[in-house]
């Protein structure tokens, strides 16, 4: 008998050969996974060559065979394993003790013992205390003088201890201070002037990713009072005289009555927990969804728009990998910079990067859960029907761009095909959840597909390498962009596999994008990873002349590994189902991209106005002319001003911005529209800044009515705040490093952005119409231009 014990992993083969012996008992095995062979099959030759050592018994005794090579490569990463825990460790310690560092200790401990030294007692009587409780053992074996310096050392350490409790709290006070955001450009206060100068004094040492956390204010419930009042007002502009009376008197008994209990149940909750709205956001908004998650839920991001970096798909790929696995490695190491307000000092909240890679939302009957894992070594591969594990590390090393380049191009040339039932096999993550749960745990938790389920679950992230021709090309490039956005969004609804934290699309011809989950975090997280892998990809890592990553190529690198799949008929009959759930949904999006060229943010601020109110009064005015009416409109605004801050929503249809798109689609005189425009863009700007105070409506209600249920009772205006419709939902995330990209010089490198459950293609005209004439309005100098009104037409086509 021959064992193999690999030292690449924790698997254990057993080989039976000719002579045989009584196995020796399971203890024996450091593995929980033992396979029984009749043979050593060829393709166990490259498995042979990991094996750190061998040994033979046979009846003269035991024969061991060491190899070298292989104990150097576990040796390699057992180092690098060992080195990310001492710089997690070492990263512990230096955001703990943020905004102080951990070499303050020594120079409070050397001012203490100077001050001791000239003959004064700095701690009023506190050493000669702490020295007197001393355990009896230290009392005996040191001397006093020994005894006195131990307990200076003890006095130093809780002093500095407590500076840096202060300074902490000192640091969360200064961010609770959101004053600054309500005053006007050019009118700061001498308050906010103060504020600033602390702030950046506290904040000077170098921060980590994570060492504002714990310094971060919680979120603040609001007063009934004050949301409601907020909510009403909203609400006026959509509803008829009686309707609004109605809605008035609904709120009123609310307040009067059940609302006050729902409110100090929900006080209870933002004292002890870090944020009173975002885990019930998650679990009830997202994970308890047990609809389609694709196209309801997951977004999608854009490559470049102009230029394509490589046409060589695996090169494409190699880059891509490469970069997203190069961001790990800084969030892992917290070597990236914290996040902060644009043109300020104040850090936002850093959370959401934890999940970021090795996650994925498995299903579940009632809610889904989101499973993280550490560091994964591989990344799973979808291509042509099949499923494959890349290792993107080789004994602690990260592969090169050209080596991950090589090992893609293994999978794009391998010819076998795919395994009955394994083709449309992402169609599960696509389709209802509950289905998806069943077929998991009936078929998925044990065997060759719970090992290869694991695989993908717990890869660093999900790559397809799509076979079709995507992006800005041809003789019909604003269709191609509108094919394109939808591939991302949905694709063939069984090539991406949608429960991952993100996954990568590599097209044929080089072009690139990604899907992503959204219940672990929002847009600007993924937006602030794609960014740096765009730029990382273009501009840091590179390609050859003929369009090939650069480095060099370990051609002894194994093959990448096929995942095998046992699918019986039961299963492939709900992938057809889920399949055909999903299909219905992706047939029924109206995809609409068009690139805007005529102007962009900076022509706006010229004229003192906010671009953010300017393109959400934009698309009021071409709803408006759309449909002949206004709507309950969603804007997306952060709340990571606070702890784990997520979103909150900005209700952009208000009294003002109806004014304003009446008088202007009637056809009244310019300065008049003007006035209302800049009176309406001043309200947006506002509910902006409520909403990312702390002070919104949307949450607080949801939050109220999640109490409700807990206590078992109803409340008519909940339930009818809760069930009213979003008939125009809106996002803008805007770039967040700029530094990352040379568009004075390279100004072809911008891309798309992303979307999410898109609209149709004549109001994506509008939008496009209605930016053009509100840019006209405010640059028109004498009022002579006029306006034309736009008489409102009848909906046609279905939107989401």
């Amino acid at each position: 008998m021959e064992i193999d014990v690999f030292g690449m992993n924790t698997h254990t083969r057993v080989h039976a050969h000719a002579h045989t012996h009584t196995l020796p008992p399971l203890s024996w095995f450091t593995s929980s996974v033992v396979s029984v062979c009749c043979s050593s099959p060829p393709e166990m030759a490259e498995a042979h060559q990991a094996v750190a050592f061998q040994f033979t018994i046979t009846p003269e005794g035991m024969d061991l065979q060491l190899s070298y090579q292989a104990l150097h490569q576990i040796y390699r990463s057992g180092l690098r394993s060992w080195k990310k825990r001492i710089s997690r460790m070492q990263n512990r310690v230096i955001k703990g003790v943020y905004p102080a560092s951990p070499s303050s200790w020594l120079f409070v401990v050397i001012a203490i013992l100077a001050t001791m030294y000239m003959r004064s007692d700095p701690s009023m009587g506190l050493i000669a205390k702490i020295q007197q409780h001393l355990p009896l053992s230290l009392h005996v074996s040191l001397s006093s003088q020994g005894q006195t310096m131990l307990s200076a050392l003890v006095f130093s350490t809780l002093l500095w201890l407590s500076v840096i409790l202060a300074l902490r709290f000192c640091l969360k006070l200064l961010l609770s201070y959101h004053r600054w955001m309500f005053e006007k450009h050019g009118r700061t206060s001498t308050t906010t002037k103060v504020w600033v100068t602390l702030l950046r004094l506290l904040s000077g040492r170098k921060p980590l990713l994570y060492s504002y956390q714990t310094s971060l204010p919680h979120l603040p419930v609001p007063t009934i009072k004050d949301t409601l009042s907020r909510y009403l007002e909203s609400v006026q502009p959509l509803l008829t005289g009686p309707g609004f009376e109605r809605m008035t008197g609904l709120a009123n008994q609310f307040e009067s009555s059940l609302g006050n209990r729902l409110q100090r149940y929900l006080k209870l909750k933002a004292l002890w927990a870090t944020n009173y709205v975002s885990d019930w956001w998650e679990e009830y908004i997202y994970l308890r969804s047990r609809g389609p998650i694709m196209v309801n839920s997951n977004y999608y991001g854009m490559d470049f728009l102009y230029v394509t970096p490589t046409s060589v798909q695996a090169a494409r790929a190699g880059n891509t990998i490469t970069a997203l696995l190069l961001y790990r490695r800084k969030v892992n190491r917290e070597e990236l910079k914290p996040s902060r307000v644009p043109g300020t000092v104040i850090p936002l909240c850093a959370a959401q990067c934890e999940r970021m890679f090795n996650t994925t939302r498995t299903p579940g009957i009632e809610t889904d859960v989101l499973q993280h894992w550490q560091d994964s070594e591989f990344v799973a591969v979808y291509h042509r029907g099949r499923f494959f594990r890349l290792w993107v590390y080789q004994a602690g090393r990260l592969l090169s761009p050209r080596e991950i380049q090589s090992q893609v191009q293994r999978i794009l040339d391998d010819p076998s095909p795919p395994q009955p039932g394994e083709e449309k096999l992402g169609a599960l993550t696509a389709g209802d959840r509950v289905a998806w749960s069943e077929v998991r745990k009936r078929h998925f938790c044990a065997g060759v597909n719970r090992r290869s389920l694991d695989v993908i679950e717990r890869a660093a992230f999900f790559v397809t390498l799509d076979e079709e021709d995507q992006g800005m090309r041809g003789d019909d490039p604003a269709g191609n962009l509108d094919r394109y956005a939808k591939s991302l969004l949905h694709g063939k609804c069984y090539d991406r596999w949608f429960d991952k934290s993100f996954s990568i699309i590599v097209y044929k011809n080089g072009k690139n994008g990604l899907n992503a989950e959204h219940s672990w975090a929002d847009a600007p997280t993924v937006a602030h990873l794609w960014e740096y892998t765009l730029a990382t990809d273009a501009f840091q890592l590179g390609y050859t002349e003929d369009g090939h990553c650069k480095g060099e190529v370990d051609r002894s690198l194994p093959h990448p590994q096929r995942l095998l799949w046992d699918i019986p008929s039961e299963v492939q009959a709900q992938v057809s189902s889920s399949l055909a759930v999903a299909q219905q949904l992706a047939d029924d999006v109206d995809c609409h991209v068009f690139p805007f060229r005529d102007f962009g943010k900076g022509r706006i601020k010229k004229l003192r106005i906010s671009p953010d109110a300017f393109i959400q009064l934009s698309l009021q005015l071409a709803y408006y002319r759309d449909r002949g009416g206004f709507c309950l409109t969603y804007e997306a605004s952060m709340t990571r001003l606070f702890r784990e801050g997520r979103t909150e929503t900005v209700r952009s249809c208000s009294n003002e911005s109806c004014d304003f798109v009446k008088a202007l689609a009637g056809g009244e005189e310019e300065e008049h529209c003007r006035q209302l425009f800049r009176r309406a863009a001043e309200k947006h700007q506002n509910l902006y800044r409520l909403a990312m105070t702390g002070d919104g409506i949307d949450r607080h209600l949801f939050c109220l009515y999640v109490v409700s249920k807990y206590l078992g009772v109803d409340s008519p205006f909940l339930k009818e705040v809760l069930s009213e419709p979003w008939r125009l939902s809106t996002s803008q995330t805007p770039l967040q490093q700029m530094e990352l990209f040379d568009l004075k010089n390279n100004p072809e490198f911008i891309s798309l952005g992303g979307g999410f459950g898109p609209d149709s293609h004549r109001f994506g005209q509008q939008i496009s119409r209605a930016f053009k004439d509100i840019l006209a309005l405010l640059s028109s100098p004498d009022g002579k231009a006029a306006m034309p009104g736009s008489p409102p037409q009848p909906h046609t086509k279905k939107a989401l």
